[in-house]
C-alpha cells in the first residue's frame, strides 16, 4: 500500500517552521550545517507568508514536506537548503543574488538548476500539435540537462513531484490525470533509473491511484480483504527462515517485503493473471551482511520450499540497467501458499531503495562510486539522442521507452549478457551490438534454432544474428504493425540510414508507400498539401522523403490522409458501433439535436476516425455514412436538408464491421494463417467470403473484420499482407 506523510491540514505555519521542526530534521547535523539550514527556513518562512496551496495548507508546509524527503533520502545539507528555497525566485520576490550572497554559489546552482527547470510540459497536448510535441522535448531535454550537470537538482525535483501526488486530491480532476500520467512516464522512470525504488514505487502507486482509481481500489481491497491471514503468514515464514538461516551461519535480517498496487496490477496486464495467481503479493526480503552470503541464504530457501520453476532471477550475475542487485525466488511455501522471497546484501538494499543517493558522492568525503559514474553517462546518452532523433516526439518516445523498468536479459555466442527492453526482437539485439551488424542481420538463431526476426526474445536466450557480407535495411522494419523492431534505439539508427540516403529516391518510395497505403484503405481524394501542412512538413517532397526514409510511419499518415479525405462537396459522414466492451458507451453526437437512434450504413460501413455524415431517414433515425459515400453524395445532390454533421463523441472505445477483401496465390493452410494474424492481433471475424479461380488458382477472399479505428484497420492490413502468398490486401470500398 501506498505511505502517504502529509502535514495536518491545520497545522499553524509558525508550528511547522519552528525549532521543533528543524530538530526533527536535522538534529544529528554538524552545528554549521543546522545554521545554515535554520536560515534557509527563516527566508522560506518570510517569503511564502501568506500564500497557499489548493488544500488550503500554508505553501510553508510543501517546501518543509520536500526537505524531508530529501533528508529521508540522506542527501547533503546543501541540497536541504536548496529545497527549502526552491520555490522562492520562481514565486516571490527572492532573487539568486540573494540566495548567493546568503549560501554561497552551490546552494544558488541548486536552486537555479530547479527555477530553469520549470514544469515539464504536460506530454501528447492533443491542442498542441507538432509545436507542443517540440515543448515537450525541450522541456525534457532540460531536466536531463541540470541532472548531468549536478545529479542533486533532479533530486529536488522528483521529491517536489513527489509531494505533489501526495496532495493531488485537492486539484480538479483533468489535471489529477494529466499530472499522474506525466509522472507514471517521466519521473517515475528516472526514479527507477536512478535507483531511487522506494521514490519509484510510490510515484507510481499514486499514479495508477488517479489513471486508474476502480483497478487501484480493487487490488487495495483485495490487499485488505485478508491481510490479518496475510500477515500471520508471513509472520510464520520470517520466524521459521530466520531460525534455518541462523542454523546454518547466515546472519540476516528477514522482513515482509512492502506490497505495491502498481507491480501487481502492471503484472496481471503483462501476463493476464487475475490477483490470486500473483506470487509476490506474498513477499518477505532477506538482508545479509556480504554478497557471497546471498548465494548461501538463496541455498537455505530452496532447501526448506519447492522453488517455482521459471519465477527465479538472478540480479547479482546480471544486474539491471539502473545497477539494482538482487535475488529474486518463488516457492510454495507453508499450506502451499506462494511466496516470493528477495535477498540481497545491506549495500545492495541501500542502493536499491536510494539508488544514487545512497552514496552520495558530492558529501564531503565522499568516494568514488562506479554506480553513480554509470547513471550519469546514462544521462549523458540521453541528451544525445535528442541530435540523433529527426522529430521532438520521437526523442520523448525514446526516453519513455529506454527509461522503462521491463528488461530482458540475453547471451551472445559468447557469452557476453545483453541487457535490452522487453518485447525486443533479435534484430534489436543485432542493432543493440553494432549498427552495421543490424544493416546486415538477415536471420537469427536463439538457442541454436532459427526464429522469424519478429520473434520476441525472453531472458536467458542465447542470440546468434546471420548476417550477408553486405547489406541494407529494410523499409519495412520502420512498420511498427510489423514488429520487427521495438527498440527506439535501433529504429533511430535504421531512420538515420535512410535519412541518409538520396533524397529524390526517398521521395519516390515515400509517394509509393502513400500511394499504397491509401489505396489498402479505400480512402478517396484530398488535397497533398494541406496533408503537408497538417503533418507539418513546408512542402510534399519533403513530406514524402520523410516517408521514404521512415521519419512517418504507415499509422501517422492513415489517421492525417482519412481526416483530409474529402470529395468535391463538403459533406461528413459517421456510424454506430455493432457492439462495445466498455463499461460505458456515450455514442454518437449530432450537432444541434439530441439524442436519435443512429445505425451504420452498410454500404459503407465507417470506423472511428472516418469522416462521417448523418442522413434522416423516414422512419429509421439516422443512419451514418462515410462522406465520400457514394449513396450519401447522391442523397446529398437532391435532399440536402436531410444531412446532419455528426461526430463520433464517446462511441470511439466500441467495435466496428469492416469489410476487407485479399488477393491472394492460393495455398493450404492461407485462411488459416490469415485467421490466426487476426487472433493474434485480438480481430473478431464476423463474415468469411473466399472463392478459388481453378484458372488462376487466385484465391478472392471478403473478410468482415470488428475494427475499433482506422489505426487498427492499417495494422491488420499490413499484418495480412505479410502472409506468403497474399498479392493484395484492402479496405471494400463502398458500392
Amino acid at each position: 500500500m501506498v505511505s502517504v506523510k502529509t502535514p495536518s491540514p491545520n497545522t499553524d505555519a509558525q508550528e511547522l517552521g519552528g525549532e521543533q521542526w528543524l530538530q526533527r530534521l536535522v538534529g544529528h547535523r554538524p552545528e554549521v550545517e543546522r545554521e545554515t539550514l535554520a536560515r534557509a527556513l527563516s527566508l522560506a518562512r518570510q517569503a511564502h507568508a501568506g500564500q497557499e496551496r489548493h488544500s488550503g495548507e500554508p505553501y510553508l508546509s510543501h517546501v518543509l514536506a520536500v526537505a524531508e524527503i530529501l533528508n529521508d533520502l540522506n542527501l547533503d545539507y546543501e541540497t536541504l537548503a536548496a529545497a527549502l528555497l526552491h520555490d522562492t525566485v520562481e514565486d516571490t520576490a527572492v532573487t539568486l543574488a540573494r540566495i548567493e550572497q546568503d549560501f554561497g554559489p552551490n546552494v544558488v546552482r541548486l536552486v537555479d538548476g530547479v527555477t530553469k527547470m520549470g514544469r515539464i510540459s504536460r506530454l501528447h497536448d492533443v491542442q498542441g500539435g507538432g509545436h507542443r510535441d517540440q515543448q515537450d522535448a525541450e522541456s525534457l531535454r532540460k531536466l536531463l540537462l541540470a541532472m548531468v550537470e549536478d545529479v542533486r537538482v533532479v533530486l529536488i525535483k522528483l521529491a517536489d513531484r513527489l509531494h505533489n501526488m501526495r496532495t493531488l486530491k485537492f486539484l480538479d480532476e483533468a489535471r489529477q490525470r494529466a499530472i499522474a500520467k506525466e509522472t507514471l512516464e517521466i519521473y517515475a522512470p528516472l526514479a527507477n533509473r536512478l535507483g531511487i525504488g522506494q521514490v519509484k514505487w510510490e510515484l507510481e502507486d499514486l499514479s495508477l491511484r488517479f489513471l486508474d482509481p476502480q483497478s487501484y481500489r480493487e487490488i487495495a481491497a483485495q490487499l485488505d480483504e485478508r491481510r490479518v491471514d496475510r500477515e500471520r503468514f508471513i509472520d510464520r515464514v520470517v520466524r521459521h527462515l530466520q531460525r534455518e538461516l541462523e542454523a546454518s551461519g547466515v546472519k540476516a535480517e528477514v522482513t515482509g517485503r512492502p506490497k505495491h498496487i502498481y507491480s501487481i496490477w502492471k503484472k496481471m496486464q503483462r501476463k493476464n493473471l487475475p490477483f490470486n495467481q500473483i506470487f509476490d503479493v506474498r513477499a518477505v526480503r532477506v538482508i545479509v551482511e556480504r554478497d557471497a552470503d546471498c548465494y548461501a541464504a538463496l541455498g537455505v530457501v530452496h532447501s526448506l520450499w519447492h522453488h517455482i520453476s521459471k519465477e527465479f532471477d538472478d540480479y547479482i550475475a546480471n544486474p539491471k540497467e539502473n545497477a539494482y542487485r538482487s535475488l529474486h525466488t518463488a516457492v510454495v511455501g507453508p499450506g502451499g501458499q506462494t511466496v516470493e522471497v528477495q535477498i540481497r546484501s545491506r549495500d545492495m538494499h541501500d542502493h536499491a531503495e536510494l539508488g544514487i543517493a545512497a552514496h552520495w558522492r558530492y558529501k564531503e568525503g565522499g568516494r568514488f562510486d562506479p554506480n553513480i559514474e554509470q547513471r550519469v553517462a546514462w544521462l549523458r546518452q540521453l541528451l544525445e539522442w535528442k541530435d540523433e532523433e529527426a522529430s521532438a516526439s520521437d526523442f520523448v518516445d525514446r526516453f519513455k521507452s529506454e527509461s522503462g523498468s521491463e528488461r530482458v536479459y540475453v547471451l551472445t555466442p559468447q557469452g557476453k549478457v545483453v541487457d535490452l527492453p522487453a518485447g525486443a526482437t533479435p534484430l534489436d539485439f543485432a542493432y543493440h551490438i553494432h549498427t552495421d551488424i543490424g544493416h546486415r542481420c538477415r536471420g537469427a538463431k536463439i538457442n541454436g534454432r532459427i526464429v522469424p526476426l519478429t520473434y520476441e526474445l525472453h531472458s536467458g536466450e542465447q542470440v546468434e544474428i546471420i548476417a550477408t557480407r553486405q547489406g541494407t535495411p529494410s523499409r519495412d522494419w520502420l512498420n511498427s504493425h510489423l514488429g520487427y523492431l521495438k527498440t527506439s534505439r535501433a529504429l533511430a539508427k535504421v531512420r538515420h540510414w535512410f535519412r541518409q540516403q538520396d533524397y529524390d529516391k526517398n521521395v519516390a518510395a515515400g509517394r509509393t508507400a502513400l500511394d499504397r497505403e491509401l489505396h489498402r484503405l479505400g480512402i478517396g481524394n484530398f488535397n497533398w498539401e494541406q496533408l503537408s501542412e497538417r503533418l507539418h512538413y513546408p512542402t510534399v517532397s519533403d513530406m514524402l522523403a520523410a516517408i521514404g526514409n521512415g521519419d512517418l510511419s504507415t499509422a501517422q499518415l492513415a489517421g492525417a490522409a482519412n481526416e483530409l479525405a474529402t470529395p468535391s462537396n463538403d459533406d461528413f459522414i459517421a456510424a454506430k458501433p455493432t457492439r462495445s466492451s466498455e463499461v460505458e458507451e456515450k455514442g454518437l453526437r449530432i450537432e444541434g439535436v439530441g439524442n436519435l437512434l443512429t445505425h451504420i450504413a452498410q454500404c459503407c460501413r465507417p470506423v472511428p476516425q472516418d469522416p462521417i455524415v448523418g442522413y434522416i431517414t423516414r422512419g429509421r433515425g439516422v443512419t451514418i455514412h462515410r462522406r465520400d459515400c457514394p449513396n450519401l453524395l447522391r442523397l446529398a445532390a437532391t435532399e440536402r436538408e436531410r444531412i446532419l454533421e455528426v461526430d463520433w463523441g464517446g462511441a470511439v472505445a466500441a467495435v466496428y464491421p469492416v469489410e476487407i477483401e485479399i488477393l491472394a496465390y492460393d495455398r493450404s493452410g492461407l485462411l488459416r494463417d490469415i485467421t490466426a494474424s487476426l487472433a493474434n492481433e485480438k480481430i473478431n471475424v464476423i463474415g468469411v467470403n473466399t472463392y478459388t479461380d481453378k484458372t488462376d488458382y487466385a484465391a478472392h477472399m471478403l473478410l468482415t473484420l470488428e475494427i475499433r479505428d482506422i489505426g487498427e484497420l492499417s495494422r491488420v492490413l499490413s499484418r495480412i499482407g505479410q502472409l506468403p502468398n497474399v498479392v493484395e490486401v484492402k479496405r471494400k470500398k463502398p458500392s
